[in-house]
């Protein structure tokens, strides 16, 4: 390759964008999805996903056999795709679909507000 065809190429990969071509944003969607089921069937909610420190959504991440996401991108998205499920399984709650099968597992994720002593 002449030197300046090479140059040329090189300019035009630096400026390429990976992370938003087709193949990328299906990846993000396959890991939104897995992180998204899991998380819904242990009864998290979008907000409560989106609310937990990185760290937490590390574990979780990994608790759901995905590698963590390196962006908010994949988690905003499976926090969109919780919300959704919660509305179509409040829909259709006959559906076996709908039923959260690990809820009692929350609590390794979301811990509860504390309460004061004085209450």
């Amino acid at each position: 390759m002449n030197p300046v065809r090479a140059d040329a190429y090189l300019r035009s990969m630096s400026d390429a964008d990976f992370a938003h071509t087709d193949r990328a944003e299906k990846n993000r969607r396959d890991k939104a999805v897995t992180l998204a089921r899991y998380a819904w069937n242990r009864g998290i909610s979008g907000a409560e996903l989106l609310a937990m420190t990185d760290e937490t959504r590390r574990k979780l991440a990994r608790a759901a056999d995905a590698h963590p996401p390196r962006t908010m991108e994949t988690w905003e998205l499976a926090a969109r795709l919780m919300d959704e499920k919660t509305a179509w399984a409040q829909k259709h709650p006959e559906h076996p679909a709908a039923i959260r099968t690990d809820e009692d597992e929350k609590i390794m994720w979301v811990k509860p507000p504390v309460r004061s002593w004085f209450e």
